[in-house]
């Protein structure tokens, strides 16, 4: 009777807890505690019914009460803790817990594992091994779960060598997810040698690879293995149709695109929320902005990421106002706002740049709760550096308690942003002691400033730890390695970049060229686009720019304009080229009729360039014209007022000359002090015009006036049209050309590497003729290559000959 009594008392505490919706409701302890000395089964069902209402507090004290405890309850009780992140308590309860089963092992490691604790769960699965109990397929599979990102590669194939040693290579569910997390990790290779030694494939093993390979890049490689997989009579899933709209995108294929849509919609897919918002996605990404939106308003169904794509499409093509209006709208839906897209809002404030809409968007998130969110804080990092207040996205960058690859990335991109490209090295510096492993988009990022700053040898070592991580093959990290070649004027390490590249898409084709282009191999550039065509990829608006820059600056005017003409829709960046490309040979007419043609206004890029090919061929009167658009945008930019002053005193109208002096006195527009620096083991060496500071000043001078007289005796005579300084005679004129910043550099550069060794200089500004013909001189008496970069071009300076073809 007594027996039957307690089994009473505790259905009706089972029943009574069933009914209630808190957890507040406390538990007569000293009942329970009577009834587990005769009924364990009943307590087990009591805690197991807590823990499903999530009611942790009560669950634990019940389960403190048993006076003897099953593995049962003790591992309901560990898994409690871990599904609610209550790791510690999780923990002590582990170690707590005598005799632990394999069970018991695999939740703390998978609890570990799902909250990116990848260490702590390899440590406990030692352990696991070492103390005697076989870890399970489940174990291996929670294991690997975690192992994602460059950092995670050489624990992947640890992990690869226990699947083999316990002789789980077997199961399809543990390849399945060794796949995956070899393409995770980066060893894209290792998981398609596996992928082709797997006996049984499902159609999970063709998601894992078919995404594999779309991450890295590898578009081709996808598409083909998504045909296959339907051969095979595999159904495809929705990460399939994923995948394959993110591969359409990377080939910026519509038409396969459009094709997949019309398959999403015959395998009835079109319901599914995850697939329409990968079609939303890649209809925003291939500038289909109206069926994006089209197919937004026709979802029965929408979810925060529906909006976050349609937010996100905007926000890149600055709509501003569409941005404003959804986001009215998502915020009328009861979705959690910490899901809001923020990232997006706050690109476009970064984009604009638009400071007081930034600190709008970062006061929400404040409210929202969503201010620790990682993606979101370096969000706001990145949005404060591109609106120029570069104190706070550094604060937010500090007061994160983990600094992650994402976080460092941000700091660097934003000191790129603002032109610190020094700064952004230090910080990539830092990041490596701090031991966080760079990513694509850090190396990426780096590369650019070291392209910036020409550091070839920083390049080199940068390239060379890219290799080590396994990432050197990336698309953008390869683009990146090719554009810093390229600014640093090594076209051959430029075209073995390309070449070592496992697959090269149009990002690598455009750098190429673009390379080929600026270091005045234009012919070269003209053959490498006619390949790429003949090798079937499409060229974009950015090939056509570049395939444009390179006619422009090699005269190759016919030419040119076929390419300006073959376009459908040519961009204002395209016009500016074939206004160059005209205006440099002085095809003033129809340099003319193209400007009214344009279909929108003619910016300042244009009007410089139209000004800039006037002086060349004293075109006064369009000079004039061009020069009064530019003063009238009031740019702060002192190039104009100086050329057109220029044009009037060549022509002796000093009264003209003098007035446009004194508006750029009266606006408070400054020249911007030329100045040229040279890398010489491994330190940056900057030269300011008549500088004086370096301690071997005096023996670049006594080299530079070595060199006089030899090169005057190779016909050089000084051209003192060049010099500005406001001085009477033409002596005095010639020595400040002499003191020109990047002669200064040569001169140290001279002196301070080998004989017969390449000379590589950097300039700020556009380098003046005089400079340009003393360095042809200068370059066949030392016998050595001299390559300059000023802000226009690459000059090769050779045996006395420059690879612009003195055209620049």
């Amino acid at each position: 009777m007594l027996l039957k009594h307690f089994k009473t008392k505790i259905s009706h505490t089972l029943r009574t807890l069933s009914s209630q919706s808190s957890s507040t409701k406390y538990i007569d302890a000293h009942a329970i505690k009577t009834c587990f000395h005769v009924e364990i089964f009943h307590a087990n069902k009591l805690i197991e019914s807590l823990l499903d209402k999530g009611d942790l507090y009560n669950a634990r004290k019940v389960f403190d009460e048993m006076p003897s405890k099953n593995i049962f309850t003790s591992n309901r009780m560990i898994s409690g803790y871990a599904k609610s992140g209550n790791l510690d308590e999780a923990r002590q309860l582990f170690h707590d817990t005598i005799d632990r089963t394999a069970v018991t092992w695999t939740i703390m490691i998978g609890a570990f594992s799902s909250s990116g604790c990848f260490h702590e769960a390899f440590e406990l699965f030692h352990q696991m091994s070492s103390s005697g109990i076989m870890p399970d397929r489940v174990a291996i599979i929670a294991l690997l779960s975690s192992c994602q990102g460059q950092n995670m590669a050489e624990s992947v194939v640890q992990i690869h060598t226990h699947v083999l040693k316990f002789g789980f290579d077997d199961s399809v569910q543990v390849l399945n997810t060794l796949v995956d997390s070899y393409c995770k990790s980066g060893l894209l290779g290792s998981a398609k040698k596996m992928f082709e030694e797997m006996m049984e494939k499902d159609s999970v093993t063709y998601n894992a690879m078919i995404n594999g390979f779309t991450k890295d890049g590898f578009h081709d490689e996808a598409l083909e293995l998504f045909g296959t997989m339907r051969e095979s009579g595999l159904k495809p899933s929705q990460f399939t149709f994923s995948s394959v709209l993110s591969s359409a995108n990377g080939l910026g294929d519509l038409a396969l695109g459009l094709q997949t849509h019309g398959l999403i919609v015959r395998t009835n897919f079109h319901w599914n929320v995850f697939v329409i918002n990968s079609l939303l996605d890649f209809y925003s990404k291939t500038d289909r902005v109206n069926d994006a939106r089209v197919l937004f308003d026709e979802m029965e169904n929408r979810d925060n990421i529906s909006y976050n794509v349609m937010i996100s499409c905007y926000a890149w093509r600055g709509m501003v106002e569409e941005v404003s209006q959804l986001f009215q709208e998502l915020k009328q839906t009861e979705f959690d706002r910490k899901l809001f897209p923020f990232p997006s809002l706050l690109g476009v404030a970064g984009s604009l740049p638009d400071l007081e809409t930034g600190r709008r968007i970062h006061a929400q998130i404040i409210l929202a709760g969503a201010a620790s969110d990682d993606l979101v804080a370096n969000s706001l990092i990145d949005m404060y550096f591109k609106c120029g207040v570069m104190e706070t996205g550094k604060l937010i960058f500090l007061s994160k308690s983990e600094k992650n690859t994402v976080s460092w990335t941000a700091i660097i991109s934003g000191y790129i942003h603002n032109g610190l490209d020094e700064e952004a090295l230090r910080s990539f510096s830092n990041m490596r002691k701090a031991g966080i492993t760079p990513d694509r988009a850090t190396f990426s990022s780096i590369l650019s400033a070291t392209a910036n700053l020409t550091l070839l040898v920083l390049g080199k070592q940068i390239h060379s730890s890219a290799l080590q991580l396994g990432i050197s093959s990336n698309v953008f990290v390869g683009s990146a390695l090719l554009d810093m070649y390229a600014k640093c004027g090594c076209l051959d390490d430029t075209h073995q970049a390309f070449d070592e590249m496992p697959v090269q898409n149009i990002v690598t084709w455009n750098a190429l060229v673009t390379a080929y282009g600026q270091n005045g191999r234009a012919k070269d550039a003209i053959n490498l686009f006619d390949e790429m065509l003949r090798q079937g990829i499409k060229p974009d608006s950015v090939t056509f720019l570049s395939i444009l820059s390179a006619c422009s600056h090699s005269g190759l005017v016919e030419q040119g304009l076929q390419y300006f003409h073959a376009m459908k829709e040519p961009r204002k960046e395209h016009y500016a080229c074939a206004v160059d490309l005209l205006g440099r040979v002085g095809r003033f007419d129809e340099l003319e009729s193209l400007l009214h043609q344009m279909p929108f206004d003619a910016d300042e890029i244009i009007w410089n360039s139209v000004l800039n090919s006037c002086r060349k061929h004293r075109n006064e009167k369009l000079a004039a014209k061009a020069a009064e658009k530019l003063f009238a945008m009031e740019l702060g930019d002192a190039a104009p007022y100086i050329i057109m002053s220029n044009i009037y005193s060549q022509s002796g109208r000093w009264n003209e000359a003098a007035g446009v002096k004194k508006m750029m006195r009266d606006r408070g527009v400054k020249k911007e002090k030329g100045c040229s620096w040279v890398e010489i083991k491994e330190k940056i060496y900057v030269f300011a015009s008549d500088d004086g500071m370096n301690p071997r000043i005096w023996e670049i001078r006594a080299k530079l006036k070595e060199l006089e007289v030899e090169m005057e005796n190779k016909g050089y005579r000084p051209d003192t049209s060049c010099s500005l300084r406001n001085v009477g005679e033409d002596g005095t004129k010639a020595e400040a050309l002499k003191r020109h910043s990047e002669r200064l550099a040569i001169g140290f550069a001279l002196i301070s590497t080998p004989a017969g060794s390449t000379i590589r200089v950097m300039k700020n500004l556009r380098a003046c003729v005089d400079c340009h013909e003393a360095i042809k001189v200068i370059s066949k008496i030392v016998e050595r290559e001299i390559i300059v970069r000023d802000s226009s071009r690459f000059h090769h300076f050779k045996n006395g000959i420059c690879s612009c073809g003195d055209y620049w």
